[in-house]
């Protein structure tokens, strides 16, 4: 496998600073040492996309043409599918049946979304003055630094390529170095779809060294960055330090509320799904499973059986659904949640490194009985580690749920339309699920209250963002104006 420094203006460059050992997962082997993207090679790729973007080759390309781009782009992560897949899987432990239909593929819908709503964004024309009409135009607002996660990168830096490309402007991309290769390859796909040399460009390297870099170059105009909150924390420092317009999508510890009245198997499939999917290692996991004390003991029996029962392996075999942890590192940090005997919380499931494995970062599917205030509850894990809680009125749900530095999402399980129209009102939480798992709404925000995150994704959000409005007033008919410095 080829190591790739950085791509920019479409050439792979292999060579750089200090190499960062990327392991595979599942069976701890060394797939490949990548280069770092040094200085002079951020540098270099932020003035890739200056150039292009002030050729205006893309950002003046008829509507129509650049929609035609998008949705080849589309086309062309399809065909790789395979190709994409393996390379994620390798580099992330997700299982690669899921990588295959939900992530890859959504790769390709996040172009063909943004092809389409780049069709049938307006202006804004304002003609209450008689003497004036006032147009409000927006226009690309230049370079976008697009910083990804580790956990569902080609899906989250797609979605960032998609949406800062789509309204004219370039971009640099530095993926995490816990997992770039996926996305690295899907960067030097693009050309294929006749994205202009210049508009898409990656480097590879650490948060501290070429993502600071990348933030700091005077020729980035706006930076966003899906990740951890300290780490977010940084970034809009470090962004606004320089006035910098940033976006942050950060952590969750999402409150999965399930009524005494839910549909008690939708319920219980859809907190499977809420923290087991993506191996657990998703801000927006259902990470607290909130249950009403009526349904609670049945509940949370069912759910240890299906918990137990999830087949745990090689991400490789179709019949795997739960896969390794992302590595040694991250699995040490979810094993320190796990309470030791003489503590108040308890484990119901899980809370082991699984046995029979004798490589790989294989992690139990675990449950623990607790109270809100603790580590367990409050806390983001990031892993297949979910906090139980029992609570017995509506109006505890709701305070127990709001009682969290985070509030990315929520989820509501009810059969009661009053019930979930409550819910939806009181929780302090921007985006809320009811009776269904996680789905995502391109056209709506998706963003983050609290810790979770400042700004959103989203078709307005995106074009809010990655573009800046320019008024322009034109006399409706000639003026007559006033003639100073001329004597009576």
């Amino acid at each position: 496998m080829t190591a790739i420094a950085a791509i920019v203006a479409g050439d792979i460059i292999e060579t750089g600073d200090a190499p960062i050992s990327i392991i595979n997962p599942a069976n701890e082997e060394l797939i490949v040492e990548l280069p770092e993207a040094d200085a002079d090679t951020v540098d270099r790729a932020v003035a890739a996309a200056r150039r292009s973007f002030d050729e205006g080759v893309w950002r003046t390309m008829p509507v129509e043409k650049r929609q035609a781009i998008l949705r080849k782009c589309g086309d062309v992560i399809d065909a790789a599918v395979d190709r994409l897949a393996d390379i994620e899987c390798s580099n992330t432990g997700i299982p690669l049946s899921q990588i295959g239909t939900r992530q890859v593929s959504r790769a390709a819908e996040n172009f063909r979304f943004f092809a389409d709503y780049i069709g049938q964004n307006v202006g804004e024309l304002y003609e209450q003055n008689p003497d004036y009409l006032t147009m409000v135009r927006r226009e690309p607002v230049g370079v976008a630094a697009l910083i990804s996660p580790w956990n569902s990168p080609i899906a989250l830096g797609s979605m960032k390529i998609a949406s800062s490309i789509a309204f004219g402007n370039s971009c640099v991309l530095k993926p995490s170095e816990q997992a770039p290769l996926g996305i690295s390859l899907l960067v030097s796909l693009l050309g294929d779809a006749g994205i202009p040399e210049g508009v898409v460009n990656l480097v590879n390297g650490r948060g501290m060294t070429t993502g600071d870099r990348l933030i700091r170059n005077p020729d980035v105009n706006v930076v966003t960055f899906t990740g951890g909150t300290e780490t977010g924390r940084i970034i809009m420092r470090t962004a606004g330090e320089h006035l910098k317009p940033a976006t942050v999508e950060l952590g969750g510890k999402s409150a999965n509320i399930i009524f005494d009245d839910a549909d008690f198997e939708q319920a219980l499939d859809g907190a499977l799904l809420g923290i087991f999917s993506n191996n657990g290692q998703q801000c927006l996991a259902g990470s607290r499973i909130l249950v009403q004390r009526g349904i609670a003991k049945r509940f949370v029996e069912a759910f240890i059986a299906r918990a137990e029962a999830i087949r745990i392996g090689d991400p490789r075999d179709p019949a795997t659904e739960l896969g390794p942890l992302v590595s040694q590192r991250h699995m040490q940090h979810v094993m320190s949640f796990v309470p030791d005997a003489g503590s108040a919380d308890r484990v119901l499931t899980g809370g082991r490194r699984m046995p029979g494995f004798d490589k790989g970062y294989y992690f139990e599917p675990t449950l623990v009985e607790t109270t809100n205030d603790s580590r367990i509850a409050q806390e983001e894990i990031f892993g297949p580690f979910a906090a139980f809680i029992v609570f017995d009125t509506d109006e505890e749900a709701y305070h127990i749920a709001n009682q969290s530095r985070f509030g990315l999402v929520s989820y509501v399980w009810s059969q009661s339309i009053a019930r979930i129209m409550e819910a939806q009102e009181r929780i302090e939480a921007s985006i809320v699920w009811c009776n269904t798992p996680m789905m995502r709404e391109l056209r709506a925000p998706f963003g983050g209250y609290k810790d979770s995150g400042v700004g959103a994704d989203g078709g307005k959000a995106c074009e809010a963002f990655y573009t800046r409005q320019k008024t322009v007033s034109i006399p409706r008919r000639p003026l007559t104006l006033r003639k100073l410095g001329l004597a009576n």
